[in-house]
């Protein structure tokens, strides 16, 4: 089985016993509400989905991320953990003590133990992680409404969001690394998505489980931007998929708690870091992995990859090129498999499959399967 990144699998939920305790001391403690990302952010550092971090970053941590995407004892970490509150509140704090953590109705969730506060410089984190400061990107979009100070340290977690929607899916990395185990599998290749199944991802799914034993399909569930698919209706697609289509004694699906940052090639390297916290031992990454917009080249996520080494990030990285459908090959195919011109391929813009969805049209069978396409239009009725 593959190492956990940094070496261990982090766990900051506390123990039966502990969480009587904690759950009494945090009336008494000063207290920071947080939004959806930070909810998400506490329970991936609690599950060890973010190992080897065990809370937010101090500025040290934070700095060494932003300019060399390694945390100080070398180990590669490309995207920011941080918790920006207000500057009032932040001189209400002081290092040393701690702080409750609340979900958004409130709830007691988790205790920081506070270590140090810290402002930081919103530009140049955008232009570091995003590789842009325009507003219009959604993560620098969030970055540039946060609040301006960050509070570093150790987290311990009470709670973790139910997750009722997906209770059936909900797989920590504990759990997923004894399955594959008990699976026998050796190999597990990890897919990313927060966009709906469609052909070309059947594709190269089905690629990867040519050559390894097990496929961990692992959809963001976290927030996403406001026109992203809801992540109940990118599940529902990946159960039709699976019953009609796929394997299922070589496929596990699980949800991924964590948030979405849009922040492209650096968010390609957190997402291949993720999925070997999780166990898998090789991940896909698509051309425009991450992306969002016109904000990075084609194939900048994969070319990130080049700047470090197997033993620096751990898990294999498998690079597929942008895949389609070609009337003339009669078959799913891409640049590297396919000599016939760009008139005999079937590759529809987002934009494109999304007005055909609003207006009950179902898009063609070489681009996605009906049985998907159908639980998209239905959903976009109900929200209608």
């Amino acid at each position: 089985m593959i190492n956990p990144h940094g070496g261990k699998l982090i766990n900051r939920f506390a123990a039966d016993e502990e969480k009587k305790i904690l759950r009494e001391k945090i009336p008494g403690l000063k207290s920071i509400r947080l939004n959806k990302r930070q909810i998400s952010d506490v329970e991936m550092i609690s599950i060890g989905g973010y190992s080897p971090l065990e809370g937010f970053m101090e500025k040290e941590v934070y700095e060494s991320v932003l300019h060399n995407m390694r945390l100080p004892d070398n180990i590669v970490w490309p995207i920011p953990i941080t918790l920006a509150v207000n500057k009032e509140t932040a001189n209400n704090f002081e290092t040393g003590e701690d702080i409750g953590l609340l979900n958004e109705s409130g709830a007691g969730i988790a205790i920081l133990h506070l270590k140090e506060k810290y402002s930081y410089d919103k530009e140049l984190e955008a232009e570091k992680v995003y590789l842009t400061k325009d507003i219009k990107h959604p993560g620098v979009d969030y970055l540039y409404s946060q609040s301006d100070v960050y509070l570093g340290g150790k987290i311990d977690v009470i709670e973790k969001p139910a997750h009722h929607k997906f209770a059936r899916y909900y797989l920590p990395p504990s759990e997923t690394r004894n399955i594959f185990e008990k699976n026998g599998w050796t190999t597990i290749v990890g897919f990313q998505t927060r966009n709906p199944v469609h052909r070309a991802h059947e594709y190269i799914q089905k690629c990867a489980l040519e050559i390894f034993d097990g496929l961990f399909l692992h959809p963001i569930v976290g927030e996403t931007k406001g026109d992203d698919i809801p992540a109940d209706i990118r599940m529902k697609c990946y159960e039709a998929l699976i019953e009609k289509y796929y394997p299922a004694d070589r496929i596990i699906l699980a949800i991924n708690p964590s948030s979405m940052r849009y922040a492209g090639p650096r968010e390609a390297i957190f997402h291949a870091i993720i999925r070997k916290n999780y166990g898998c031992t090789h991940f896909i990454v698509g051309r425009d992995h991450a992306g969002v917009g016109n904000y990075y080249g084609t194939y900048d996520a994969q070319k990130i990859f080049s700047r470090f080494t197997h033993e620096d990030i751990g898990i294999t990285p498998l690079f597929f090129e942008h895949t389609f459908y070609c009337m003339k090959c009669e078959a799913m195919a891409s640049s590297k498999t396919c000599p016939h011109s760009k008139e005999h391929h079937i590759i529809l813009s987002g934009t494109a499959v999304r007005k055909m969805l609003q207006e009950g049209e179902i898009p063609p069978v070489e681009f996605t399967r009906p049985a998907i396409a159908q639980i998209l239009i239905d959903s976009m009725k109900n929200k209608k």
